[in-house]
C-alpha cells in the first residue's frame, strides 16, 4: 500500500521510513511531483498539520498524512510551538533557532519542554488525527550527531541524553513523531 507523507523535509522521510513497517511504500511530495512549498499559515500545529494534508488530498485526489511538530516551552509560555521550525526567521535554521532560545531561557535551570507531533490523515475518505508527545528539559550546550532540529538540546523524561545522543534506534521508538505514527501504523493494519 502506497502513502503519501506531506512533506519535502527528506530528515522527516527518513526518520519515518525507520518506523513504518516496509509494507507500506511511503512516498514524500517530492515523490508525487509536487514542488509546491505548501504554506503553513495556521496558528496550532493541528491547522499546519491539516493544511498540507487537505492540499495534496484535494489536489491530487490522493490518501495522505502530514504531520507538524513543535518544541514547547514552559517558561517560554510555549514557544517556539508552531513557530519551531523558523523560530529565528524564515530560513529555518536549527542552530539560530537553538541560539534564540537559549538567550529566551536566560540560564532558567532544567526548562521544561514538550516535543509535540500532530499527524493529520486522508484515508479511504476520512479524515483523522492523531498526536504524540514526550516530555523533558532543555540543556545549555548541543550533545550529540544523530536527528535534526531541537534534538540535541532536548534530553526526554526518564533519560540522561539528548535525543541526538540516544541515536535514531531509541528516538524512533520513544519520540513524539513516533508515538504519533505508531497510532497512523495501527489505523493502517485496520484498513
Amino acid at each position: 500500500m502506497k502513502i503519501i507523507f506531506a512533506t519535502h523535509n527528506q530528515n522527516k522521510v527518513e526518520e519515518l521510513k525507520q518506523i513504518v513497517p516496509s509494507k507500506y511504500s511511503l512516498l514524500s511530495l517530492n515523490d508525487i511531483g509536487c514542488i509546491k512549498e505548501i504554506k503553513e499559515t495556521g496558528s496550532t500545529l493541528e491547522e499546519n498539520a491539516q493544511i498540507k494534508a487537505d492540499y495534496v488530498r484535494f489536489k491530487y485526489g490522493l490518501d495522505c498524512f502530514s504531520d507538524d511538530s513543535g518544541l514547547e516551552i514552559d517558561a517560554l509560555g510555549g514557544a517556539p510551538g508552531v513557530y519551531s521550525a523558523r523560530y529565528a526567521g524564515d530560513q529555518k535554521n536549527n542552530d539560530a533557532n537553538i541560539e534564540k532560545i537559549w538567550k529566551e531561557l536566560k540560564g532558567i535551570k532544567n526548562p521544561r519542554a514538550i516535543f509535540r507531533s500532530v499527524i493529520y490523515v486522508h484515508l479511504n475518505q476520512k479524515k483523522i488525527c492523531f498526536q504524540g508527545k514526550v516530555e523533558g528539559n532543555i540543556i545549555y550546550e548541543k550533545l550529540g550527531l544523530e536527528g535534526f532540529g531541537y534534538d540535541p538540546i532536548f534530553i526526554p523524561k526518564g533519560y540522561k541524553k539528548t535525543f541526538a545522543e540516544l541515536g535514531n534506534t531509541t528516538k524512533n521508538k520513544i519520540s513524539h513523531r513516533a508515538l504519533a505514527i505508531i497510532q497512523l501504523v495501527k489505523l493502517l493494519e485496520r484498513t
